[in-house]
């Protein structure tokens, strides 16, 4: 891949990156500390493991990209403000950080597990990767006695506001 096309395919996924981002900042907010131990079968995650696991993961392919290499750090997070916290402290000031990679750097190899991919390739999979844990994470929610927060459109929890008249 040319540092051009990695560039290209970066603002492509930045304002999608940002957008999301604020998507899942909701949905980890929305996660209850009292119910946070609840799953729907035990082949599933806890609530407050699959919210960890949405946090981590998200650092985890932000900052492999950064830095051209994957390095998974674990966090036992005890509350699901804790991974919020973590969250925040390090989600978007990551993803400026990708934005002002250069285009060789993007376009830099990197590999992961058995894929080695242009290091740009990763957010994309990052971003896939986030979306289907949250889409199971979001189906957590109401049976952990929380609100669903409008993910894609309105929820039932958070149904669309009316505009405002004049």
């Amino acid at each position: 891949m040319t540092p051009e096309a990695a560039q290209e395919i970066l603002q492509f996924l930045l304002p999608q990156l940002q957008e999301e981002s604020a998507t899942t900042r909701k949905l980890l907010a929305a996660v209850p500390a009292e119910n946070c131990d609840y799953k729907p079968s035990d082949l599933c995650m806890t609530g407050l493991a699959l919210a960890s696991h949405i946090a981590l993961s998200e650092v985890f392919f932000l900052r492999g990209v950064l830095n051209g290499a994957f390095e998974w750090k674990a966090i036992d997070f005890q509350t699901p403000t804790e991974a919020l916290a973590f969250y925040d402290e390090h989600v978007i000031s990551m993803i400026a950080g990708v934005g002002a990679l250069p285009g060789e750097k993007l376009a830099q190899p990197v590999t992961f597990a058995i894929w080695t991919e242009p290091a740009v390739a990763f957010l994309n999979i990052g971003l896939k990767h986030t979306i289907h844990h949250r889409g199971q994470l979001s189906s957590y929610l109401r049976p952990m006695g929380a609100k669903v927060p409008s993910i894609y459109g309105p929820s039932a929890d958070e149904p669309r506001q009316a505009a405002a008249s004049s």
